[in-house]
């Protein structure tokens, strides 16, 4: 291709050039999102069944008589789990980005000897298996009053766990802001928490949606903690109510469960629908040093 029509190319409108991509391309990204959607489509069906036609069916068949009582049985028996799981996510979500925030800020804009080992000592966090820590973790939580066993005590492990991953995400945001910037509140003769305040804390909206909505995704879908650190059905998570739900000695009420797996479900999936593009964008800003 010559120079002239390499540029030509380039000045093509993008419209054009993307009706020029082959219709099979199209074709196979429609029949990846079917396969995808495969699972949901069933757990929808399936919870606008009866127990009976539920049993007498397949998995395939659309309910003859489409009914939303497993929807309605299935919140009435989450409702407690939805409320700890929302308690978590407003305390600890916040909580772990304004550590991580300070933490970025602080190893990229405040360097001091062994920075760099404090940040390869936190990243090393996020590479330890929960299944590693899980006994001398219940001994520590059992040790003291008031933590296990209660939602105050799923918010400090989730805080802990969560430092690693958004000081890493903010740190590298942080790197993109200029010293000048720094070095001029320094002039201006603002201090630490000045300069954080009214400098680094208005630059950060970006990375704080990214963090928050990593945060939010992992506290509320979170399993594992919150089965083994609390054994109180009053306190547990809805995912700890979600996995006893619809069974009983009478058989399992597969309607309910997957009633109340949609429900569950629900809000990470509205807060990417409205949100991820920011994500995208917070993502993509801290991705390029300045």
């Amino acid at each position: 291709m010559s120079a002239s029509s390499a540029a030509l190319e380039a000045e093509r409108p993008v419209t054009a050039r993307r009706r020029s991509t082959p219709w099979w391309i199209y074709a196979v990204l429609v029949l990846f999102a079917l396969f995808f959607l495969m699972p949901i489509y069933v757990a929808l069906i399936t919870s606008l069944k009866s127990v009976t036609e539920v049993t007498h069916t397949g998995i395939w068949e659309f309910p003859a008589s489409p009914t939303f009582d497993n929807f309605s049985k299935a919140f009435s028996s989450l409702s407690r789990g939805f409320q700890n799981s929302f308690l978590l996510v407003l305390l600890g979500v916040p909580i772990s980005s304004m550590l991580g925030s300070l933490n970025g800020y602080v190893l990229s804009k405040w360097k001091f000897k062994g920075s760099n080992l404090i940040f390869t000592l936190i990243l090393f966090g996020m590479f330890i298996p929960y299944q590693s820590i899980l006994i001398p973790l219940v001994q520590f939580m059992q040790s003291i009053p008031g933590l296990y066993s209660s939602v105050p005590g799923l918010i400090l492990v989730h805080v802990i766990y969560g430092i690693p991953i958004t000081t890493l995400i903010f740190r590298n945001y942080y790197v993109g802001v200029p010293n000048e910037l720094v070095e001029s509140g320094t002039v201006d003769g603002a201090g630490f928490f000045g300069i954080y305040r009214n400098i680094i804390f208005p630059l950060s909206v970006p990375a704080f949606v990214v963090v928050m909505i990593w945060q939010f995704t992992a506290i509320w879908n979170e399993f594992l903690f919150a089965v083994t650190l609390n054994s109180n059905p009053a306190t547990q998570p809805v995912t700890v109510a979600l996995a006893g739900l619809g069974s009983s000695q009478a058989g399992t009420d597969f309607g309910m469960q997957m009633a109340g797996s949609l429900l569950t479900a629900l809000p990470p999936l509205v807060v990417y629908i409205f949100l991820g593009r920011y994500f995208i964008r917070g993502l993509l800003a801290g991705s390029v040093k300045g």
